[in-house]
């Protein structure tokens, strides 16, 4: 394994897409149904981590992520000029990644999508859902590029403004510059009251980049789930309602439903690949083209 160091059927048919999707949001997933390799409150154990790396990740996430970080970061990789792979391509790459970041799995990363998207699939929500779970972490694929893993996975915050207390290990974020910048140490920071996440950047790492790289091919609430699947400290704790918008809001339901499957999906049993692919192989071409720009 490669590491990087440091570091129900309805009663009637539905009448249209709005219907259709009001519904999908009043069946949430129960998360102990999602669950099935542990207790769900024993997912996310950042007290005590099965593994030491994570403790050390975020001390490295919370020291350098920064607002200037963050820019360089935009302009250096959102370009997509590095290399031109197809998803299973890049999936190769994926399955040497061990995220350093998670507590609570050591599977491959194709392990983990596949158990995302299975649960979603088996749960009958659409296909492009289903895509989405399947991709919701290609973008670390930037691994491949070098960067390292602080830079990468883990939680996402925004950046240019105040770090809330809800963010994981929060008492990091005093080894870094922006926390004593009077220019991002407000509650509003470079930011308005409200204005919107579309408006507000975000930590960097594989959220953003697999949101832009895919930004073309799914409907907008694949694209919420996407960018911020991993802004925990909003969707789980509400520490950044200042700066959400209703539209925000009301996109963050979808946000909160795919949740489950991404956290309470991961269990110690692989699922098989070469029962599945023919399934998958179709979904990826019914969405998407032969090959990505990284």
């Amino acid at each position: 394994m490669y590491k990087m160091e440091n570091n129900t059927a309805l009663a009637e048919p539905l009448q249209s897409l709005d219907e259709w999707e009001d519904d999908l949001l009043l069946r949430y997933p129960d998360p102990k149904s999602v669950a099935k390799g542990k207790e769900t409150e024993d997912y996310r154990n950042y007290d005590d981590p099965a593994r030491d790396t994570v403790r050390e990740f975020y001390r490295l996430n919370h020291q350098y992520q920064t607002y200037d970080f963050v820019l360089e970061k935009r302009a250096e990789y959102l370009k997509f000029d590095r290399k031109e792979m197809t998803v299973w391509e890049a999936f190769e790459f994926l399955n040497q990644l061990v995220d350093d970041s998670d507590p609570d799995t050591d599977l491959s990363q194709l392990q983990h999508l596949l158990q995302t998207s299975e649960a979603i699939r088996a749960d009958g929500h659409p296909d492009w859902f289903v895509l989405t779970g399947l991709m919701h972490d290609m973008g670390k694929v930037l691994c491949l590029f070098g960067e390292p893993q602080w830079a990468v996975v883990g939680d996402t915050f925004p950046v240019g403004c105040a770090y809330s207390d809800k963010i994981v290990y929060p008492e990091f974020f005093k080894e870094n510059p922006d926390f004593y910048n009077e220019k991002y140490n407000t509650k509003y920071g470079v930011y308005s009251p409200n204005c919107g996440l579309r408006n507000v950047h975000m930590s960097w790492g594989h959220d953003e980049y697999v949101y832009q790289m895919l930004k073309d091919y799914l409907p907008e609430q694949g694209l919420y789930m996407l960018r911020y699947h991993s802004f925990y400290s909003q969707h789980r704790e509400n520490g950044y309602d200042h700066l959400m918008d209703d539209h925000d809001r009301e996109m963050f339901k979808w946000v909160d439903l795919f949740n489950p499957y991404d956290l309470y999906s991961k269990n110690p049993t692989p699922p098989d690949w070469n029962e599945l692919k023919p399934y998958y192989e179709n979904l990826v071409a019914k969405y998407l083209p032969k090959t990505l720009k990284f």
